[in-house]
């Protein structure tokens, strides 16, 4: 979801130096504290075990920009821990979830993480890139938790404690525009609309539209926008002039509501495919709906929660039987591959009696096959790319489960197998 706000870079570099004097202040003061500890059966513990718990953050949004998806993240986890306790939980240990709104604020989305960070043993929830990247020095530097976040910049490879789950928002966008020339006509010569949020999650989709676009010989008309702008008449009519053949969105669900509706209204007939976070089943029942189901698109990590699986069956009837009168999102599948990714590393670190932070991390590094049954396989040996370069192609349908159906099973385009984030 994520999953972005606007927060330059200067700002992000600003909040990073201030939380690492933070973060050392903070160090300095623990000094000498427990460390690692030998806990139950030998196993040695540290930060976020204390007694019979293993406390995990999750710093989320549910009261801003992605106030929706956020909720279903979080609710989605709080059902994986409990199901996880009732089977007995990890090397006899319970797991606790300590939860932050930091409604898409990055000073809350800061104090939050410096909060948490130690009384957890890592973050299996943490929505938005700039925030992210704002505390990655201090991640990296001294604090070496994991961090499994609801985020997809690239910016954000590389780090061993930061592990991007699924494809970034780079190569989601070579995928979706790859999807645009073999399925909608798209081809050379041609001139594709890209609008996106400031930041790190629209800089990091714009790199990958730039780079297919010059590979398949077609030209990128940039609107870039912040999250504040809910109003995309001027991007349409621009885009409109502009002569684009489609339109790229990586914004919030609200901006490709107002995007595709007011296309729809002027005339401006063009498929509009956005990244991963750009959509809400919620949008369905807006005026928008009927042009979402017609012209739009959504690029997608996994499969849609309403996938034919029987894992996603079952995340269904459970999920409704925690939470009826909630909708059926995509968000739950995001916030559960986390919370299940991470409980996979708990496991696994029990299993060689290390619940240490570096135990955890170095359990998940171990893992190269992961499959949690919606659609595409997670290798999270290599912290320099993403745990997979596949995308699931989606369309608006709201008389299926979660209001999303597949138009394109998981693949990943040759210009995604190819192609390098960063380089």
């Amino acid at each position: 979801m994520s999953t972005t706000t606007y927060v330059t870079r200067s700002a992000a570099g600003a909040l990073a130096a201030l939380l690492l004097v933070a973060g050392c202040s903070s160090k300095a003061k623990d000094a000498g504290g427990d460390g690692d500890k030998a806990g139950a059966g030998g196993v040695r513990t540290g930060e976020g075990v204390s007694g019979k718990t293993i406390t995990l953050g999750a710093l989320t949004d549910m009261t801003g920009v992605y106030a929706t998806l956020g909720k279903s993240v979080t609710q989605a986890q709080q059902l994986y821990v409990k199901q996880l306790n009732a089977a007995g939980g990890v090397c006899g240990y319970k797991v606790a979830l300590s939860v932050r709104d930091h409604g898409y604020d990055p000073q809350k989305a800061v104090s939050g993480y410096t909060e948490l960070e130690p009384k957890v043993l890592g973050f299996a929830q943490f929505i938005g890139s700039p925030f992210v990247a704002a505390v990655k020095q201090r991640i990296d530097g001294q604090d070496k938790a994991l961090v499994l976040p609801q985020a997809w910049s690239s910016a954000l490879l590389g780090s061993p404690y930061i592990r991007v789950i699924g494809s970034t928002y780079d190569i989601e966008t070579i995928n979706a525009v790859d999807f645009l020339i073999k399925e909608k006509g798209i081809r050379k010569g041609d001139r594709i609309g890209h609008v996106y949020f400031e930041g790190d999650y629209g800089e990091s989709a714009l790199a990958g539209s730039k780079h297919i676009a010059e590979e398949a010989g077609l030209t990128v008309v940039e609107q870039k926008i912040k999250p504040t702008d809910n109003d995309m008449t001027a991007q349409v009519t621009a885009l409109k002039k502009a002569g684009v053949k489609a339109v790229v969105i990586s914004a919030g669900p609200r901006q490709a509501a107002s995007l595709v509706g007011v296309a729809a209204a002027s005339g401006f007939d063009v498929p509009v495919i956005g990244n991963n976070s750009a959509f809400a089943p919620q949008l369905l029942a807006t005026q928008a709906g009927p042009a979402l189901t017609k012209n739009y698109y959504v690029a997608s990590p996994s499969l849609p929660i309403g996938a034919d699986t029987p894992q996603a069956q079952k995340l269904v009837a459970d999920y409704r039987a925690a939470y009826p009168k909630d909708t059926l999102d995509n968000g739950i599948v995001a916030g559960w591959t986390a919370a299940a990714a991470f409980g996979e590393a708990l496991k696994e670190a029990c299993a060689t009696k290390d619940l240490t932070r570096q135990g955890v991390d170095k359990a998940l590094l171990s893992i190269d096959s992961y499959d949690i049954g919606f659609g595409v396989i997670q290798n999270f040996t290599d912290p320099k790319a993403p745990s997979s370069r596949e995308s699931v192609i989606l369309q608006p349908d709201k008389s299926v489960t979660g209001g999303m159906k597949v138009v394109r099973e998981a693949e990943a385009s040759e210009a995604a197998k190819a192609y390098t984030p960063g380089a």
